[in-house]
């Protein structure tokens, strides 16, 4: 399946693997995405506790968040689900099973007619400044 823009992503469960050229088109255009939304809610499906935290921080870097709360602390074994809020700043974690990999951002709104839009799965690397 040819990946083009963002809306592709959302067939799958798991998150493709991206080439440079997908990975910059899709990263411009969640930029823009990401930029006229209010805050993101951010899921992270990670074989492990240890990779979901290095995604969030590639997240949290990429886009100077600061506010999310004691998220280093968190604990959980095996597969997990990692969800973070930006606006509220807090993170927890669960183990879960039977997930995908990768990370989903949704763009939120604080005005209630527009609806929020998640995006992704994004491999968990996406965001370190490896493909974009």
């Amino acid at each position: 399946m040819q990946i083009n823009q963002l809306i592709d992503l959302n067939q799958y469960k798991t998150a493709p693997i991206l080439d440079f050229n997908q990975s910059q088109k899709l990263s411009k255009e969640l930029d823009l995405k990401i930029v006229n939304s209010d805050w993101l809610t951010i899921g992270i499906m990670a074989k492990s506790d240890v990779e979901a935290k290095n995604a969030l921080r590639t997240i949290i870097q990429k886009y100077s968040f600061d506010n999310f709360k004691d998220f280093e602390k968190l604990e959980a074994l095996g597969n997990v689900f990692m969800k973070g809020n930006q606006k509220t700043g807090e993170v927890y974690i669960r183990s879960e099973y039977r997930l995908g990999e990768g990370i989903l951002l949704t763009c939120q709104y604080n005005n209630p007619s527009q609806n929020s839009v998640t995006y992704g799965p994004f491999p968990l690397e996406f965001f370190a400044g490896k493909y974009n």
